[in-house]
C-alpha cells in the first residue's frame, strides 16, 4: 500500500496528515475551521475548507505516494446537500435554536435508547439541525437529496457517492439508536429515511477520486476514497486494530470522551454525561461525553505549563477548587452550566491557574471512568496527557485500576489510516502506551470528595426549585 491522507475536521481546527499503511503520521498541514456569523446562521465556510483540502491534497501528492484518503470529523456536524453541493450551510454546533425549534424538539426525540445521548447544547444533534431546516427553510430541505455527517460529506465531495456510516451516525446524531442497531423512530416519524443513505463500513472504499480533483491535486485518478469515520470512534478503533480488549480508551480536546467495550448492565438508563454510541462493526459502545477542554481553557485563562507537582500539593492541601462548569453545557452535574468558579485560590499566579486546569479536568476524567462498566485497562490519550501531571492525577484518582497513557498525538489520524488496511491487515498494529508516574499524595481522595460536593449544590439546588 501507499500512503494514506487523513483529512481530520475537528471543532475549532482542521487537519491533512499523510499516514504510512500502518498509521504513523509523516506529515500535518492545518488550519483553523473558519465560522461566519451568517445570514442565515453561524456556520462554517465549507467553500474555504474546500479550497484549502484541494491544496493542501496538492501538496502532500507532490512528496507522498497517496494511495487512500480517510475523512473523520467530530460528532456534531452536518451538510444538508443536493446534486450541486450544500443546499444549506453546514450549522455551528454550538449556535443557538430559534425559540420554536427549541419547544419543539424534546418532543420527538424520543427515550434514551433511541437517542444514545441527553439532549445537549445549542444545535449539537444532527436531527435538531434538520428539524431547525425542515421548519424554516421547507422548500431547500424537501429538494434536498440527503443528509450527511462530516466525514461522509467529504468523502461525497470526493468521490460523488453519498453513504452513511455507524459510528458518526451514533455519535450523539439522534438519527440512529446504537443499542438497537437500526434507525431512532424520530426518522421515520419525520419521513426522513430518503435523506439518509444506506450505511457502508467506515472502511469501505465509496468510490474513486473524481477526475477534475485528481487533474487539481495531482494525485491518480484511482486513489481510493473511504467513507470515513467519527474522530473519537476512529482513535478507539487503532486501540482495538492493536488487539487490545476490555478497554476504556479517554479521548481528551475539547471534549473529553470516554468509551468502552464493555456492556452497561442498563443500557436504556438516562444519566448525566451518559452516551452510547457504536464502534466501527455496529456494537454498541458505552461513553461518558463532558466538554473538558473549555474547562481547561476557562481555568488556566492563557497561562502556560507544565503544572507542577509542588504547586499541586499545595492546591490540594489548601482546598483551591475549580467547581465546574464554566461552559454551557450541565456536563456530569445537572444545573452547573455558566455556574463555574474558582474558591480558595490565594494568589492569581499563572503556574496555580494552569496546575489548577490539570487537576480539574482529572478529576471529570476519573468521574466519566468511574460512570462506565469497569474495564481492566484504561488508556488516556489526546491532549491533555502532553503534561505528565495529568495521567499522574488519573491514575492516582483511580488507584484500583490500571491506567496507562498513550503519548501520540495523532489518535485520531492513525485509527482513521488504519481504516485503509483493515481488510488486509493480518497482525495487530503498532502501539505503544506506558504507565504514569506514581503519584503519591493521600489527601487528594478529601479533596475529590470536596470537589464532587461543591459540584453537586447545583443540582440540590434544581431540586429544590
Amino acid at each position: 500500500m501507499g500512503m494514506v491522507a487523513v483529512f481530520d475536521v475537528g471543532k475549532t481546527n482542521v487537519k491533512l496528515s499523510a499516514a504510512s499503511a500502518d498509521g504513523v503520521i509523516v506529515e500535518t498541514l492545518s488550519a483553523p475551521n473558519v465560522v461566519r456569523d451568517g445570514p442565515p446562521y453561524r456556520h462554517h465556510d465549507l467553500a474555504a475548507l474546500e479550497e484549502w483540502l484541494i491544496d493542501g491534497l496538492s501538496s502532500l501528492a507532490g512528496r507522498f505516494d497517496i494511495d487512500a484518503i480517510a475523512p473523520c470529523a467530530h460528532g456534531s456536524g452536518g451538510v444538508l446537500v443536493d446534486p450541486d453541493g450544500a443546499a444549506m450551510p453546514m450549522i455551528d454546533y454550538e449556535q443557538s435554536l430559534p425559540a420554536d425549534v427549541e419547544k419543539a424538539y424534546p418532543a420527538l426525540a424520543g427515550p434514551f435508547s433511541d437517542r444514545g445521548s441527553g439532549i445537549m447544547l445549542g444545535a449539537a444533534h444532527l436531527a435538531r439541525q434538520m428539524l431547525w431546516i425542515e421548519m424554516h427553510w421547507p422548500e431547500r430541505f424537501h429538494r434536498a437529496h440527503a443528509f450527511l455527517a462530516t466525514p461522509q460529506y467529504w468523502a461525497w465531495r470526493l468521490c460523488g457517492v453519498p453513504a452513511s456510516e455507524v459510528t458518526s451516525l451514533s455519535a450523539q446524531s439522534h438519527l440512529w439508536s446504537p443499542a438497537g442497531g437500526c434507525p431512532a423512530a424520530l426518522v421515520a416519524k419525520r419521513k426522513w429515511q430518503r435523506l439518509i443513505p444506506p450505511l457502508r463500513p467506515a472502511w469501505d472504499t465509496l468510490g474513486r477520486l473524481k477526475p477534475d480533483i485528481a487533474a487539481r491535486t495531482g494525485l491518480a485518478p484511482g486513489t481510493r476514497v473511504l467513507c470515513g469515520i467519527h474522530d473519537s470512534s476512529a482513535n478507539f478503533y487503532r486501540y482495538q486494530a492493536a488487539g487490545l480488549s476490555d478497554l476504556t480508551v479517554v479521548s481528551t480536546g475539547t471534549w473529553i470522551v470516554a468509551l468502552t467495550d464493555r456492556e452497561a448492565p442498563d443500557p436504556h438508563v438516562e444519566k448525566p454525561g451518559r452516551t452510547c454510541n457504536a464502534d466501527v462493526f455496529g456494537r454498541p459502545v458505552p461513553g461518558m461525553l463532558t466538554m473538558g477542554g473549555r474547562e481547561f481553557s476557562a481555568i488556566t485563562a492563557g497561562s502556560n505549563g507544565p503544572a507542577s507537582r509542588q504547586v499541586l500539593e499545595g492546591l490540594v492541601r489548601s482546598r483551591a477548587l475549580a467547581v465546574p462548569f464554566f461552559g454551557s453545557d450541565d456536563g456530569l452535574f445537572p444545573g452547573a452550566a455558566r455556574r463555574g468558579r474558582i474558591e480558595g485560590l490565594s494568589a492569581e499566579d499563572p503556574g496555580a491557574r494552569f496546575t489548577l486546569g490539570v487537576l480539574s479536568v482529572a478529576l471529570l476524567t476519573a468521574e466519566c471512568i468511574e460512570a462506565l462498566p469497569p474495564a481492566e485497562t484504561v488508556v488516556l490519550d489526546g491532549s491533555f496527557v502532553q503534561d505528565p501531571l495529568y495521567g499522574a492525577c488519573v491514575a492516582a484518582l483511580l488507584p484500583h485500576m490500571r491506567v496507562l497513557v498513550s503519548r501520540s498525538t495523532t489518535g485520531t489520524a492513525t485509527g482513521a489510516a488504519l481504516l485503509a488496511s483493515h481488510t488486509i491487515r493480518r497482525e495487530p498494529a503498532p502501539l505503544e502506551l506506558e504507565r504514569p508516574e506514581p503519584l503519591h499524595l493521600p489527601e487528594l481522595t478529601e479533596y475529590r470528595a470536596c470537589w464532587r460536593a461543591r459540584a453537586k449544590t447545583m443540582e440540590t439546588h434544581l431540586d429544590r426549585v
